[in-house]
């Protein structure tokens, strides 16, 4: 199995382009919930407070990303930034950050394969939205298998 890497002759080769590294990056940070919880959002809130929610979010993610920045600067690591959490906070710190990171992110692709099945079910009512969600599960799974390189031109929506 291929991850970002793909092996040859005992050498790991990288396959990804920048481009596809951005719209990963863009897709990751805008996901569906943008798209789908907005509308909600401003019907409870109102225009003023979602703009504000937004905007303290944005705040937030910016501070930490500095942050983040700043630690890989000054400590280049290989591994997330749970390995700054298990050596300057703990260990049993950084294991639980390892494990919420992952977490959230299970959440998150369950989230988006729910909405991209609401999104199908629009032109295919007779179809329930689980199949569509196992669907695009082994597509993914599957462009993931297959090579690095399809997975980021299937995940990123660039062309070759």
């Amino acid at each position: 199995m291929q991850n970002t890497t793909q092996q040859q002759g005992g050498q790991l080769k990288r396959t990804m382009k920048t481009r596809h590294l951005v719209m990963l990056s863009l897709g990751g940070v805008i996901g569906t919930g943008l798209f789908f919880n907005t509308g909600y959002i401003i019907s409870t809130t109102g225009a003023a407070g979602t703009l504000l929610a937004y905007l303290i979010g944005a705040l937030v993610v910016w501070l930490v990303m500095q942050c983040l920045g700043e630690l890989s600067v000054a400590m280049p690591e290989t591994g997330a930034f749970h390995v700054y959490a298990a050596r300057y906070l703990g260990p049993a710190t950084g294991y639980t950050v390892a494990w919420l990171y992952w977490l959230t992110w299970t959440v998150a692709l369950g989230s988006s394969f729910t909405a991209a099945g609401f999104c199908m079910q629009y032109w295919f009512p007779q179809v329930p939205v689980w199949i569509w969600c196992l669907l695009f599960c082994v597509l993914i799974f599957g462009l993931n298998v297959i090579s690095t390189r399809f997975f980021a031109e299937g995940s990123s929506g660039s062309r070759w």
